[in-house]
């Protein structure tokens, strides 16, 4: 599992560590591993020309001791100090010693179009709020260099602890970062100015329970999904309900009923005005007209995707006393207080437009704060919340770290794939794991499953779902 902690936790392990260390070696053991990860990018060193970003803090110090590592294998390296008076005193001698030469900012833009390889060490974790000026016009001469960017432990101008982005910032080919990961690494819109992430560790190490965002591997899925024993049957293996689609929607029916199917349990019961169409694409489907509270028992149901104006289905399912999923219009239909009150678990799962209408502000709020966002939510709701999109985060009510899932793919952006991961999910949570257990091992196949699905084409949703059996398989290796 990657665990990823707040500026103060990191800064803490940090200073601890120094105390037991001579002067200066942490910075040295994160700039061998700057310098190592830009020699790798370059290929060549030897002729090479690297041009410096340097701030004031330490960044522009582990930029400038891997510059002169650099430049003793041959590099022509230039620093660009856009703080002369602040730089960073022993990584600037090291660099001069090194044959590396220094200019001032207004000097970078000429420098940068000559460069191969740029370093950015302007910004440390702590900068807030986007680049000031001068800092700016040298990332929009960086992006026209067509030069690779190496960012030093997180893009200058993001913000490390929300994955925000409040203004101008540097986007990197790749990012090395130290000793823990930080949120803005695993979380949009920051993540997508960080390329590709490659952790060096230093030799800190951040108390676990601090963590404040984790991200499940292969290994941590694999734990959580349900095998059936000898002595299972269909029951015991959890029974999930699909409280949705409608005459207009029948569809949303069908691929949440595709989803459940592969998601665990042992028998999915449908209830609703698409039976015909959900038995005639699968007729193992239990299908009931009685309503929920008489279709017979379930460990879980699922109500919501395509759903139209049915509030009173919604709001019968929400009295069971078992987890419900709340997908689509069932997000918009709930009363959030019945939700509030519950004592059986939910799962909400909107994407980043029914988030903003749930909070009331507008989609592009929630987009550019989705982590803080989906904490808000799963705190209004009391629920546990699966905020779909470019980065997918799930957030339990009471909180803790928030969980961010690291598979999928942008096809996935395609009608009716919603549908199929509320299905998945709910027969997760039908076959006995918790809502965040069942939200983020749901989300971690779903995304697999895109994968296999599209392999860079167009796909529909119901392609999505065929795969989920190989991504589970693909998990459990």
């Amino acid at each position: 599992m990657r665990t990823a902690y707040s500026v103060e936790t990191v800064r803490a392990a940090e200073r601890a560590l120094m105390a037991r260390l001579p002067e200066g070696a942490l910075m040295q053991r994160a700039a061998a591993g700057l310098a190592a990860a830009c020699a790798g990018l370059l290929g060549r060193v030897s002729g090479s020309r690297v041009v410096l970003l340097v701030g004031s803090g330490d960044n522009g110090g582990d930029a400038l001791y891997a510059g002169a590592r650099l430049a003793r294998r041959g590099a022509g390296v230039t620093a660009v100090l856009l703080a002369p008076e602040r730089t960073h005193a022993g990584g600037l001698a090291a660099l001069r010693r090194a044959g590396g030469r220094t200019v001032t900012a207004d000097r970078g833009e000429e420098a940068i179009a000559r460069a191969r390889l740029v370093v950015d060490g302007i910004v440390g974790i702590g900068g807030k709020g986007g680049l000031r000026p001068d800092a700016a016009r040298l990332a929009e001469a960086v992006a026209r260099s067509g030069a690779a960017v190496v960012a030093v432990d997180l893009p200058s101008g993001v913000d490390a602890d929300t994955g925000e982005v409040r203004g101008a910032a540097l986007r990197a080919d790749l990012t090395v970062t130290f000793g823990a990961y930080k949120p803005g690494l695993l979380v949009d819109p920051a993540r997508e100015y960080a390329g590709v992430v490659r952790f060096v560790g230093i030799g800190i190490e951040p108390p676990p329970a601090d963590a404040v965002l984790q991200a499940l591997q292969h290994a941590d899925v694999a734990r959580l999904l349900p095998t059936p024993q000898a002595e299972s049957d269909k029951y015991r293996r959890g029974v999930v309900g699909i409280a949705a689609g409608s005459a207009r929607y029948p569809g949303a029916a069908v691929l949440a009923v595709s989803g459940a199917l592969r998601g665990g349990a042992g028998a999915v019961r449908y209830v609703g005005p698409a039976g015909d169409a959900v038995l005639a694409r699968f007729p193992e489907t239990l299908v009931s007209d009685a309503g929920p509270a008489k279709a017979g028992r379930v460990q879980a149901w699922v109500t919501g995707p395509g759903a139209g104006d049915d509030a009173a289905t919604v709001a019968e399912v929400l009295a069971a006393d078992v987890p419900v999923l709340l997908d689509a219009d069932g997000l918009r239909l709930a009363d959030r207080d019945t939700v509030r009150g519950r004592t059986a678990p939910t799962l909400m799962t909107p994407h980043a437009g029914e988030a903003a209408a749930l909070l009331g502000v507008r989609r592009e709020e929630v987009e550019a704060a989705r982590l803080g966002a989906v904490r808000e939510l799963a705190a209004r709701y009391r629920a546990t919340v699966l905020l779909k999109g470019s980065t997918t985060l799930v957030a339990g009510p009471g909180g803790g770290p928030v969980r961010v899932n690291p598979t999928g793919t942008p096809w996935l952006a395609t009608a009716g794939s919603g549908d199929v991961l509320s299905g998945l999910a709910g027969s997760l949570l039908a076959a006995g794991l918790d809502p965040l257990d069942a939200g983020s091992a749901a989300a971690y196949l779903h995304g697999l499953a895109g994968r296999f699905a599209a392999q860079g084409a167009p796909v529909g949703a119901h392609d999505v779902a065929a795969r989920i059996p190989e991504a589970w398989r693909n998990v459990r290796g």
